[in-house]
């Protein structure tokens, strides 16, 4: 399994590379969330380059629901079946990831909507 490495750029972490081992220093360490027979889970770098995470999605979110996979959040932007503004300059989206046993995904973002800032399964989401 390969690793992905994220640096910090102010209030977010970017992706900035593949990697074969784990890195040490500065730079925030997440394991890459492709795995074979995910529908889901795999992803290319070129892709998980374009979004961000905030140090609260990847020290706590992560920490906390260790099931959700990266992938699975970048998948629920690009794919949503709604979306809407939220308070405090964020957006939420939503979509069905099959891994959850087709339970409904919702990620925030900050305002850019690439910069993922939270993420967990909505059981009160209605299509």
């Amino acid at each position: 399994m390969g690793w992905f490495l994220l640096v910090d750029v102010g209030k977010a972490l970017r992706l900035v590379g593949w990697s074969t081992r784990m890195q040490s220093g500065t730079h925030a360490v997440v394991s890459n969330p492709a795995s074979d027979g995910e529908t889901h889970g795999r992803m290319d770098a070129d892709r998980m380059a374009d979004y961000q995470f905030t140090g609260d999605f990847l020290n706590e979110v992560l920490r906390k629901r260790p099931y959700i996979k990266a992938a699975w959040c970048i998948f629920v932007i690009e794919n949503a079946v709604h979306s809407e503004p939220q308070e405090t300059n964020r957006w939420r989206f939503w979509a069905t990831i099959p891994e959850l046993d087709g339970r409904y995904l919702r990620v925030v973002t900050l305002e850019d909507k690439i910069t993922i800032d939270n993420a967990f399964p909505d059981r009160r989401f209605k299509p």
